[in-house]
Formats: structure tokens, C-alpha cells, sequence
């Protein structure tokens, strides 16, 4: 692969990570507005919210 070929490549997969992250920054604050929000409501506490995390997470340990 010429030198020039393996650069466009390497300016491509740069530019769609940049968007990837530009998406995944995106999610995660619509994700951390809506906890944000739901607290500050009362519909759930802090603590619910670490104690379901952790449920989840092990059962996704469980699965891999």
C-alpha cells in the first residue's frame, strides 16, 4: 500500500472515531441530564441508582 493510500486510510478512521466520540459525549450527557432530572423529581434516589447499576453490571459479568 503506497504511503499516500495508508494516509487517506489513517485520515478516515481518525475522523470517524472523532465522530464516534462526538456521538458517545452526545449520549452520555442526554443520559446524565435525564438521571440529573429524575432525581432532582424524586422519582428515584441516588442510592437506587448506584444499587440497579451494580445489578446490572453484574449480571452482565454473568453473561460474558
Amino acid at each position: 500500500m503506497p504511503p499516500s493510500a495508508w494516509t487517506g486510510s489513517f485520515l478516515d478512521v481518525a475522523a470517524k472515531l472523532s465522530d464516534l466520540r462526538e456521538d458517545n459525549y452526545r449520549q452520555l450527557l442526554a443520559l446524565s441530564t435525564l438521571i440529573e432530572l429524575l432525581v432532582e423529581k424524586g422519582i428515584v434516589s441516588p442510592e437506587e441508582m448506584r444499587m440497579k447499576a451494580a445489578e446490572m453490571e453484574d449480571e452482565l459479568d454473568a453473561m460474558i
